[in-house]
């Protein structure tokens, strides 16, 4: 299975609940289909380009600016081992990668940009597994998606008046060369 790019036109707190509903909707599992089914292979650096241009596009549709990272404890990379729905762990190097943004954007256009984020998704195949504006909340503006066939899991919220999170969660992973173990 092959990850497809998409094309798009004090926060700690909020990305760790948004990487553990990533992880509860399903975006860490090492096979979908079957324990020992091939998992799509790219080396860390790639994924990270590849979630780097995700959330790059997720920024351009909302007409938001992504932010430079400024706290050191919160990297935008977070690489993990996978783990499966059995509790298997495999030394052959598989990983998942959980990427963060902050884009900077008003509090009066977050709930059109997630919209729009949602709309775009939606358009790209992904089923929402989750949306929210509602000013009552918080977050107030929220969208979780998930791709039925390439199982990345994306989710964009406000954490700030000023600032959205994007976020793109890989599906199990196995770099290049490597060989996949069998369970």
């Amino acid at each position: 299975m092959a990850l497809k790019r998409l094309t798009f036109s004090p926060v700690p707190n909020r990305i760790a609940t948004a990487l553990v509903l990533a992880l509860l909707l399903g975006g860490c599992g090492m096979s979908v289909d079957g324990i020992n089914n091939p998992l799509p292979r790219m080396g860390k650096e790639k994924a990270e380009e590849w979630a780097r241009h995700w959330t790059e596009s997720m920024a351009r549709t909302a007409r938001a600016e992504i932010q430079p990272q400024t706290d050191p404890d919160v990297p935008a990379a977070n690489f993990t081992n996978c783990v499966g729905k059995n509790n298997e762990s495999a030394d052959d190097g598989r990983f998942t990668l959980d990427y963060s943004v902050r884009a900077k954007l008003l509090k009066e256009q977050h709930a059109e940009a997630i919209r729009a984020i949602r709309d775009t998704l939606t358009k790209k195949g992904f089923e929402i597994q989750g949306y929210r504006s509602d000013p009552s909340k918080d977050p107030a503006n929220l969208v979780d998606a998930k791709h039925p066939k390439d199982h990345q899991f994306v989710s964009a919220g406000d954490v700030t008046d000023e600032l959205l999170v994007l976020i793109v969660t890989t599906p199990c992973l196995l770099p290049p060369g490597a060989e996949q173990q069998q369970f």
